[in-house]
């Protein structure tokens, strides 16, 4: 068997720092086949390696304690010893094979290495597939369910197990201490084949199969190479077969429901901790939604092509209306803002075809305990302090306010609900938001539920779920809009909150998309974008200035009142201050519209 049909035959692969198994292959389901599996050998291998890379005093003692054996083969030694060490004290190991007195006379030594290793699989990203029989339409798949949740619970069971009983025996003691660590999989899913509506130039796509079920243990914690997106998504208007070459084995899907459309999310298993933790964000896609069907959002991120003019592109086909997004396979996208981003703009352009206005903001419905209620929209690019105006208005109105509820987070669209009333619509059951904008304490209030990207850098992300679906596609009708300034001081000439008395005033406001740059792009200062939106509006500029011109004298002709809120995100010392005062007058200003 050649190396390459090897590889690819083995039931896991360790690349840029995750072990992704099939569970099923890899057999682990008791201790004995867990030390006797190929991936705690090569775990144990790739931790000494290190250690002999970096001059470790723990290599040093492995050399001394193995006189005569090989570094290609202290792995399976040391495997052995664990394997007997599992089920036996060493003083019982040590009278069953002599060999290993000399390791087991330092007990202490190969204790800090036993920690270590555990250490070293912890520190990986750790990702483990099981794969569903293919079912016909009407099948359930609830016994695959619980299936799954069960050999998680077993892998992970099996190695803490593995690892308490060889420390045990090794020192001869029990810890005084239990720590229940995540030591199984940090993420999981269960996949199936789905037969889908698949057009003729994507037939490379059609056996990847679908994740129905994923599996989070959070507090999860991410390192992406990346901490920011940088450039636009640009459109090409035509495919070659040479952009689809690809090896389906090391891609998944996930299917998602964005908004009200259904999309087929691919990833390369490179990208796989940012392409699981779009589990926090979008709603997985029913069988219903997949099946016989063809989705309105195909987006194909980690192509290994060197056909691709530029490392995000879109594609629109004219003859089906399927939006197509690419992503290139590159470490500078290595950043869940292209995911997420790239998704979302396709949904825009078929948002605006259907005559629907897509908006960079949030929105949230707020019933206070008076009886008053107002459904309120913030549009601003990122950073302008949408989300951290809202949070603050709930921290600090909490005693007001009797229910609060997310419709959109950071992106969502404007239409008219079965009522002929301007009414909003969300696109994600998540939100994607800087932890440093956040008030204090909060990501900790929510850290069991939370996948945290690169805490300790700058434009520091939390990715936590934070409604429901039903909520997001229902359809609120809108009371108030107001654009996101970040950049304006408060004074007599420049209110908080201000409303404007014409459309036209509106309107050239928010085309303007005046925001002063956060971090969480590639820009500085001041900068403009198109309607604060990037993502759709500015590819699509004619049909939505169309659109957008409709809306605003739909919304100024029915008593929706349109403004502008100063948040002062973007003046520094005011990053908690600022929304703290918006979301305070915009409290002030509910109550008042309410009564």
């Amino acid at each position: 068997m050649s190396e390459e049909m090897e590889i690819k035959n083995k039931p896991y692969v360790i690349t840029r720092n995750k072990v992704i198994f099939d569970y099923a292959r890899l057999g682990c389901d008791t201790s004995e086949k867990l030390l006797r599996s190929p991936l705690f050998l090569e775990i144990v291998d790739r931790f000494i390696e290190r250690l002999a890379s970096k001059g470790s005093s723990l290599f040093a003692f492995l050399n001394d304690s193995l006189p005569g054996v090989k570094r290609k083969e202290m792995a399976s030694y040391l495997v052995n010893l664990f394997r007997l060490l599992s089920g036996h004290s060493a003083q019982e190991v040590v009278s069953m094979k002599k060999d290993y007195a000399r390791l087991i006379e330092r007990a202490e030594y190969l204790h800090e290495f036993v920690e270590e290793l555990y250490n070293y699989w912890r520190r990986l990203e750790r990702f483990i597939y099981f794969e569903a029989p293919k079912r016909s339409r009407h099948a359930g798949s609830g016994i695959h369910h619980v299936q799954f949740i069960k050999v998680n619970d077993e892998f992970k069971n099996n190695v803490l197990y593995v690892y308490r009983r060889i420390g045990e025996n090794l020192l001869g003691k029990n810890p005084r201490v239990y720590r229940q660590l995540p030591a199984g999989a940090n993420m999981g899913m269960l996949l199936e084949q789905i037969d889908w509506n698949c057009p003729d130039e994507l037939r490379a796509f059609s056996d990847i199969p679908f994740i129905r079920l994923s599996l989070i243990e959070p507090p999860l914690i991410l390192y992406p190479q990346m901490n920011k997106r940088k450039g636009i998504f640009e459109e090409i208007h035509s495919l070659s077969g040479e952009m689809f070459r690809l090896d389906s084995s090391e891609w998944f899907c996930f299917p998602a429901k964005v908004g009200s459309l259904t999309a087929h999310i691919y990833f390369h298993r490179d990208f796989i901790s940012l392409g699981l933790a779009l589990s926090n964000l979008f709603e997985i896609a029913d069988y219903e939604d997949i099946e016989g069907k063809q989705p309105e959002i195909i987006l194909l991120f980690g192509l290994q092509s060197e056909s691709l003019p530029a490392k995000t592109v879109f594609y629109e086909d004219k003859n089906s209306g399927m939006l197509l997004g690419m992503v290139a396979h590159s470490e500078e996208v290595d950043y869940f803002g292209y995911f997420k981003k790239m998704t979302l703009t396709l949904h825009n352009i078929v948002m605006l075809k259907r005559g629907c206005l897509p908006v960079h903001g949030a929105m949230v419905y707020i019933k206070l305990k008076d009886g008053g209620e107002a459904n309120i929209v913030i549009i601003g690019d990122s950073g302008a302090g949408k989300s951290e105006t809202l949070e603050a208005l709930r921290v600090l109105a909490e005693e007001h306010i009797c229910e609060m509820r997310i419709i959109f987070d950071d992106m969502g669209s404007i239409g008219l609900n079965d009522e002929g009333k301007v009414a909003g619509y969300g696109t994600e059951t998540g939100a994607f938001v800087r932890l440093d904008d956040l008030q204090p304490g909060y990501a900790y209030e929510e850290i069991d539920r939370s996948i945290f990207m690169n805490p300790d850098k700058g434009n520091a992300r939390l990715i936590v779920p934070i409604t429901h679906y039903s909520e997001i596609v229902k359809g609120y009708p809108i009371d108030i809009v107001l654009y996101a300034n970040n950049y304006d001081q408060i004074d007599a000439g420049h209110p908080i909150i201000e409303f404007f008395s014409s459309q036209d005033e509106a309107i050239s406001l928010f085309r303007s998309g005046a925001r002063f740059a956060k971090g969480t792009t590639d820009e500085k200062g001041i900068v403009h974008t198109y309607f604060a939106n990037p993502f759709g509006a500015p590819q699509r500029k004619e049909i939505h200035e169309e659109v957008a011109g409709r809306y605003f004298n739909k919304m100024f002709d029915s008593g929706v009142k349109v403004g502008q809120i100063r948040t002062r995100l973007g003046i520094e010392g005011y990053e908690q201050t600022g929304p703290h005062a918006a979301s305070k007058e915009l409290f002030s200003i509910i109550r008042r519209l309410s009564r």
